[in-house]
């Protein structure tokens, strides 16, 4: 298993991969959201049910412009959910009609976050959009906080691992609900 930089895991991203990538608490898998296939292979990957949802990584807030329903949104709210990235914040929001299925998990809602850890920023910049992002780890078992946490049996069902450390956070990102600011996972 190759280490990616950034040019490369784009280009295995646009090729349909699925990469391995540090976040900003744990390492992540992704891949390009729109594309069904490689997103089925993630979730088959993690033994995820599609009805779970998926979280999206972006550069920054208009990466979303396509999946989220920003005018759904009452301003406070969606000051609230701008005001607060870029940052480990996740936040649900309402999915647009564009929003895939196999990402919002069927449901009108759909969990972003604009990244404020460097690689993931540039990943997505050069990407020219967002990213699946979850736990590079089997259901069930613990994140990876660091490289050497990485399971050799997940490793070898992906495309490539990006060079990079975690930002160095202890936990996961919050999730929160935007309507309400409630906190759905600490």
């Amino acid at each position: 298993m190759s280490e990616l930089n950034i040019a490369t895991a784009v280009a295995v991203l646009i090729r349909g991969g699925v990469i391995a990538y540090p976040t900003e608490g744990v390492w992540g898998i992704g891949c390009i959201p729109f594309d069904g296939e490689a997103v089925h292979r993630l979730l088959a990957i993690k033994r995820r049910p599609v009805e779970k949802g998926l979280i999206l990584v972006g550069a920054d807030a208009a990466q979303f412009d396509a999946v989220v329903d920003w005018t759904a949104l009452a301003p406070e709210a969606r000051d609230r959910v701008l005001a607060s990235w870029p940052g480990p914040h996740t936040w649900v929001v309402p999915a647009s009609p564009a929003a895939p299925s196999w990402v919002t998990g069927g449901r009108g809602s759909i969990a972003v976050r604009a990244s404020a850890h460097p690689l993931v920023a540039a990943l997505c910049a050069q990407l020219g959009g967002p990213l699946v992002s979850t736990s590079a780890n089997l259901t069930g078992q613990p994140p990876a906080r660091d490289r050497a946490g990485l399971s050799p049996a997940l490793i070898a069902l992906l495309d490539g691992v990006c060079e990079g450390e975690t930002g160095g956070r202890n936990v996961p990102t919050s999730i929160r609900d935007a309507h309400t600011g409630e906190l759905l996972r600490e």
